[in-house]
């Protein structure tokens, strides 16, 4: 080998091993805990109280913060994604399930499950600055990608809701199947997809260019060997590329993937049991899952579309999410 081709591997050698990892937060639901999980070596590396049934999860945009919903606290946790000291909290209104950040990381929009509304609270000064009358438990939360509407799914009513971010309204209303769980748009806002837990189905959504939405088409699962009634749809994500979407089915245990372009089931993997909700690297090489009867998450290959490994967590691990590239040690 000559000394170009000595240097070309070297760098290629140091930038590999140069990579930065990236955190992994589980939200432990029984467990009353978080779970650190580092991306490179797939190692637990800490576990931190979080309140009393922490589930819902998600990180600012700059990686700094973890907002948890402490359930039964009735309160938003907010935690250091570096030291994992918890900072602050923020009001939420009561039994905070689910929520989603602004894109800009302000506001933060919260699903209170037994108030029936939706909470907006600004997350600089920690002020409410709305309560949104929705439908009857409300869970699902999905934000569309120019900003402007944030979806709530209604579990009783069986609804998603379109709410406006200007004015706290909601412009429209789509029934979808029994207790839908989650919702997720497409990385171009021209789909959303809602997931109903009881119905068995994912209902697609087309988003027209003045925002409007309508009811295309419902997904279906069947595995074989599966009782039909497990099979419960919940978490969804969809890959940047609007190629894949994946679906964990609850007790199924199995997240099911759908090529986006037909809406149509091509396979399905089978992870831990029960199966809840999922979180991409930020690369999206990997999709991690948390599995709530096995108290461990999966790490799924994207790519590959195969289960790695698992990792044990806490005590019914809910929610996951994961540091984006470049969040300080």
């Amino acid at each position: 080998m000559d000394m170009k081709a000595m240097l070309i591997a070297l760098a290629l050698a140091l930038g590999a091993t140069g990579a930065q990892a990236n955190k992994v937060f589980v939200s432990n639901e029984k467990g009353n805990t978080v779970t650190v999980i580092d991306s490179d070596s797939w190692t637990v590396i800490d576990e931190f109280a979080a309140g009393n049934r922490p589930r819902g999860i998600t990180i600012s945009p700059d990686g700094t913060k973890l907002y948890v919903c402490a359930s039964d606290d009735d309160t938003v946790r907010v935690f250091d994604t570096a030291t994992h000291d918890e900072l602050y909290t923020l009001p939420s209104g009561p039994d905070p399930e689910l929520f989603v950040l602004n894109h800009s990381g302000n506001p933060l929009y919260i699903a209170n499950e037994d108030d029936n509304l939706v909470t907006v609270v600004d997350t600089e000064t920690h002020a409410v600055l709305a309560e949104i009358p929705v439908g009857v438990e409300p869970e699902g939360m999905a934000i569309s990608p120019d900003g402007r509407v944030v979806v709530n799914t209604s579990e009783t009513t069986n609804m998603a809701h379109f709410i406006s971010t200007e004015d706290y309204q909601i412009h429209h209303n789509i029934l979808v199947d029994q207790r839908p769980r989650y919702a997720e748009y497409t990385a171009d806002g021209r789909k959303l997809y809602v997931s109903a837990e009881i119905g068995g189905t994912v209902s697609v959504i087309d988003i027209a260019g003045d925002g409007t939405p309508t009811l295309v088409d419902t997904i279906r699962f069947e595995v074989p060997g599966v009782l039909p009634e497990w099979l419960q749809p919940v978490g969804i994500r969809v890959t940047s590329d609007g190629k894949w979407v994946f679906v964990a089915l609850g007790p199924a245990n199995r997240v099911a993937v759908i090529d986006a372009a037909t809406d149509e089931v091509v396979d399905y993997i089978l992870v831990g049991q029960r199966v809840w909700q999922m979180a991409f690297t930020p690369d999206e090489a990997f999709l991690i899952t948390t599995n709530g009867n096995s108290n461990d998450v999966t790490v799924i290959d994207v790519a590959r579309q195969k289960a790695l490994r698992s990792i044990q967590v806490g005590q019914q691990p809910w929610g996951v999410a994961v540091t984006p590239d470049g969040t300080p040690d």
